[in-house]
């Protein structure tokens, strides 16, 4: 599996913002397909995913609000659009995913760097 995640750029407190996600490499019917981010000094943490087959949503309660995780099937593309960007939301944003029958996210894409002045 190969993810390769890009949209990411230097932005300003208040803009919106959408991440792509491109995964090849396997079908992707019965996966999950996830967002994480890194901030700076931070460790990674969740942000959401979605399933691939049904396009049930679950995010993490930080970001509940503010971030949409969908799926374009047709392109194998996973989407994160963020609003109302807050300087708090620098990290580097990583797609990952993994089968929905598996405990850990076992393929990640390199990340994409974001980063919100205020």
């Amino acid at each position: 599996v190969q993810l390769q995640a890009y949209g990411g750029g230097l932005l300003q407190a208040g803009d919106s913002l959408r991440l792509s996600c491109v995964a090849s490499g396997r079908t992707f019917t019965n996966w999950i397909m996830g967002w994480f981010r890194q901030a700076p000094g931070k460790e990674r943490e969740f942000v959401a995913h979605i399933t691939w087959n049904l396009g049930t949503t679950h995010y993490a309660d930080s970001v509940k609000g503010r971030f949409t995780i969908s799926r374009e099937k047709a392109n194998n593309t996973v989407y994160l659009q963020v609003r109302n960007l807050k300087p708090e939301d620098t990290a580097i944003y990583y797609c990952a995913a993994r089968s929905s029958m598996a405990t850990i996210w076992n393929s990640w894409g390199h990340g994409t760097l974001v980063t919100v002045s205020s």
